[in-house]
């Protein structure tokens, strides 16, 4: 990751945490883990990256990230419930969208900036439930700035305060990812459709398996 970022420098950082903002194609990036890391470098002794341009720049990609996945589920995402309900687009979640946001939509936005994938999808069905656009921006605003400035600040914190931090980064890094992901897939499995449908997809997996 350390290597990777100061390759990519700050126009990937920016491209990285718009894409996985409000892109579909983005839910894979590992945007908790790549602010943490950018911090921890900006707090070295010859540091590669200024907090201050992290902090605004990355808080700018958030922000915008989540606006244009808004707008393509106010514009195309209802299309795709248009057609036969599968594993992902299935027409009930459509609806349970727009009471889940119409309800918490404000919270739902802040929160879902430190869910892996959970971001990424969440201000397109904010678009796609009619969530009031100016009631978005605010909480879109507030949840960027919390999550872009919060996780990179305490990794310029850990690399300030904790000596010889950088022998501790991956152990950090996965336990961030980690507690990162419970509450999503905690959610997810907690549906029996959903286990159901992994369990499915395993055994047709294990079937397919060249056998030995």
């Amino acid at each position: 990751m350390e290597e990777f970022l100061r390759t990519v420098g700050y126009i990937g950082i920016f491209a990285i945490i718009f894409a996985e903002s409000g892109l579909l194609i983005g839910f894979f990036l590992p945007g908790d883990s790549l602010l943490f890391t950018a911090g921890f470098l900006a707090s070295l002794e010859n540091p590669p990256f200024s907090l201050p341009i992290l902090l605004v720049g990355c808080a700018i990609a958030a922000i915008a990230g989540d606006s244009v996945g808004y707008a393509f589920g106010r514009r195309v995402g209802r299309k795709l419930f248009q057609r036969e309900n599968s594993f992902l687009f299935n027409k009930a979640n459509l609806y349970r969208a727009e009471a889940f946001y119409e309800k918490h939509g404000g919270i739902a936005i802040v929160l879902a900036r430190f869910m892996p994938i959970v971001r990424t999808f969440a201000p397109i069905v904010a678009g796609i439930g009619t969530m009031e656009y100016r009631r978005f921006v605010t909480y879109n605003m507030v949840g960027g700035l919390l999550w872009a400035a919060g996780v990179t600040t305490l990794g310029y914190l850990l690399g300030s305060v904790i000596p010889d931090v950088d022998k501790y980064l991956l152990p950090i890094i996965i336990v961030i990812v980690l507690v990162s992901v419970a509450p999503s897939a905690y959610h997810v499995l907690k549906e029996k459709e959903t286990r159901d449908a992994l369990m499915a997809s395993a055994r047709r997996l294990l079937r397919l398996s060249p056998t030995r």
